[in-house]
C-alpha cells in the first residue's frame, strides 16, 4: 500500500517535471522563431527611462544584432505579477534586462516594504515568467550586498552579509533569480553615474559651483561605474548563455573623495578646496560597507572584455554632457 503511494507520487512528479520542460521548450522555440525571423535578438529592459535602463536602450540601438523594447511604469507596474506576464506574453521577448528598482539607500531603512516589495518579490516574479517561457534574465544586483569588512576585494561566490535595507532587498532577489530562471545573469555592480538621474558626480559639482569647498569621506572603497559601460557589457552578455553571477564595474578602484578630487581635475574646478573626513562624520539612516571592491573574476574567465578605468569612463562622461565651471545639471 505504501508502495503503491510512492509510485503514484513519484509519476505524479515525473508528470509535472515534463510538463513543465515542454512549457520551457516551447518558450524556446518561439524565441529561437524570434531571431531567425528577425535577424535580432529581441530584448525587454525595464526601467527604460531609468539612469541604467536609458543607458541600455541607447546602447541597443547601436547593435545591429538587438531590437531593444524599453518599459517603465506607464507600461507595467512591476509589482504586479499578472500585468508583468501580459506585457511579456505580448512582446515575447528572448531576454529581460531588468533595471527597475528602488535604489534609494536611505529611504528603504524607513520603507523597508516597499523596498523588498519592488527589489525582491517583483524580482521574484518576474523569473517565474520568464522560466516558463525560456526568457533569458538579466537582474542587476549590488555591492551592498555584502558587509565590507574583508580586507580584499570580494569575488563573486563571497557570502553575502547585507548591513543595509536595500542590500538585503537586492540579495533577496539574487537568490530569487538564481533559484527559479536557470536562464539568469545576476550582474553586481557599484557606485553608477550616467545620464538620467541624479549621481555622485552631478551632486559634487553643484555643491562645488555653489559652496566652493567639499568634505568626502575617504575611508570607502569601491568602482565608479558608467552606465554606458555596464550597458555594453549588459547587451554583450545576454547573447550568450553563460548564466551565473558576475562583477562588473569600470576598472580600477578608489574612495569617494579619490573619486571627487578627479571629477573636480577633470571639470576644470581644482580649485575648489576639498577635504577628507571619516564615514562617522556623516550620519546617514543606512550603513555604508567601508570595502566595497569587486573582483570580475567571472567577466574575465568568460571571455568578456575588460571595462575601461573608471578614470577614462569619466573623462567621457563629463565631456559628453559638457560640464564646465558654474555647472547646472540639465540632464
Amino acid at each position: 500500500m505504501e508502495e503503491d503511494k510512492k509510485d503514484r507520487k513519484n509519476r505524479k512528479d515525473k508528470k509535472e517535471k515534463k510538463n513543465k520542460e515542454d512549457k520551457e521548450n516551447k518558450g524556446n522555440n518561439k524565441n529561437k522563431e524570434n531571431i531567425i525571423k528577425t535577424g535580432k535578438m529581441k530584448i525587454l529592459v525595464t526601467g527604460a527611462r531609468g539612469m541604467l535602463g536609458s543607458a541600455v536602450m541607447s546602447y541597443a540601438l547601436t547593435d545591429s544584432g538587438v531590437s531593444a523594447v524599453g518599459a517603465d511604469i506607464d507600461d507595467f507596474d512591476i509589482c504586479d505579477a499578472s500585468a508583468a506576464a501580459g506585457f511579456i506574453d505580448k512582446l515575447m521577448p528572448d531576454a529581460v534586462i531588468h533595471c527597475a528598482a528602488f535604489t534609494n539607500v536611505d529611504a528603504a531603512e524607513s520603507d523597508s516594504e516597499k523596498a523588498f516589495r519592488v527589489n525582491a518579490m517583483a524580482v521574484r516574479d518576474l523569473a517565474a515568467i520568464c522560466a516558463a517561457r525560456g526568457i533569458k534574465l538579466a537582474v542587476i544586483s549590488t555591492d551592498y550586498v555584502f558587509d565590507g569588512s574583508k580586507e580584499s576585494p570580494y569575488g563573486e561566490y563571497d557570502l553575502p552579509s547585507p548591513i543595509n535595507v536595500y542590500g538585503m532587498s537586492k540579495y533577496y532577489a539574487e537568490r530569487y533569480c538564481g533559484h527559479i530562471c536557470s536562464k539568469s545573469f545576476i550582474v553586481r555592480t557599484s557606485w553608477l553615474f550616467g545620464a538620467n538621474g541624479g549621481n555622485f558626480v552631478g551632486a559634487i559639482l553643484k555643491k562645488a559651483a555653489a559652496e566652493g569647498e567639499l568634505s568626502v569621506v575617504n575611508d570607502q572603497f569601491g568602482s565608479p561605474t558608467y552606465t554606458k559601460d555596464l550597458a555594453a557589457f549588459l547587451i554583450e552578455l545576454v547573447k550568450t548563455e553563460k548564466y551565473g553571477i558576475y562583477h562588473a564595474t569600470n576598472d580600477g578602484y578608489c574612495n569617494w573623495h579619490d573619486f571627487a578630487r578627479e571629477i573636480l581635475n577633470i571639470s576644470g574646478l581644482s580649485s575648489v578646496k576639498l577635504y577628507s573626513v571619516s564615514t562617522e562624520n556623516f550620519k546617514r539612516p543606512a550603513a555604508r560597507p567601508k570595502n566595497s571592491r569587486l573582483l570580475k573574476t567571472a567577466l574575465y574567465c568568460s571571455g568578456f572584455k575588460k571595462l575601461r578605468t573608471w578614470q577614462d569612463a569619466l573623462a567621457d562622461y563629463i565631456n559628453e554632457i559638457g560640464l564646465v565651471p558654474g555647472y547646472n545639471n540639465k540632464q
